[in-house]
């Protein structure tokens, strides 16, 4: 209901208003910018005359300039740039177990893969007595206080699946039965 109501006021004496607005004056347009007119002085001979006569004075001091390109000697870099980290990151061996295929061989110190974050999430959720974060750091090469934080904020899904007897079930009446 509130959509018909303005379009009724929107389209009463609708001809009436368009013929009103179609036969009003159409105001006169801004006067054009002088050089717009160029296109017509171009068409003239004088002009074209001017762009296609070759002048001797510019072309032979056009044929007085000699211009000599160099490329500058090429430097070779040497190891030791400013962007490239002075010493070689320390890496150790991933501890995968039977997920080898998933991940990375090789991590820098301090870090952790994907797969080894959530296998220690994991055992520390089911076992949390034996893998405390102490362990943990220690087993990773991680800092207590990094894996102090991952303990709280991080938990690994469970998956839980209800036995079908305490599934609601919808209980119908007795379908008829055609005859």
């Amino acid at each position: 209901m509130g959509g018909r109501v303005p379009r009724v006021f929107r389209n009463f004496n609708g001809e009436n208003r368009a013929s009103r607005e179609i036969s009003k004056a159409k105001p006169t347009p801004a006067p054009r910018h002088p050089t717009a007119r160029l296109d017509a002085m171009a068409d003239s001979p004088d002009i074209k005359e001017e762009v296609l006569r070759k002048d001797d004075r510019f072309l032979t001091l056009l044929k007085d300039v000699y211009v000599e390109s160099r490329d500058p000697p090429v430097r070779v870099k040497d190891g030791g740039g400013e962007h490239l980290p002075c010493k070689q990151e320390e890496k150790r061996l991933t501890k995968l177990g039977h997920l080898e295929a998933l991940d990375v061989k090789k991590v820098p110190k301090g870090k952790i893969s994907i797969v080894e974050a959530l296998t220690l999430l994991n055992n520390h959720k089911l076992q949390p007595q034996i893998w405390t974060a102490e362990k943990i750091a220690a087993e990773y090469s991680l800092e207590l206080k990094e894996v102090n934080s991952l303990l709280e904020f991080f938990i690994p899904f469970t998956v839980q699946e209800f036995p079908k007897e305490t599934k609601k079930a919808i209980k119908s009446h007795k379908p008829k039965q055609l005859t």
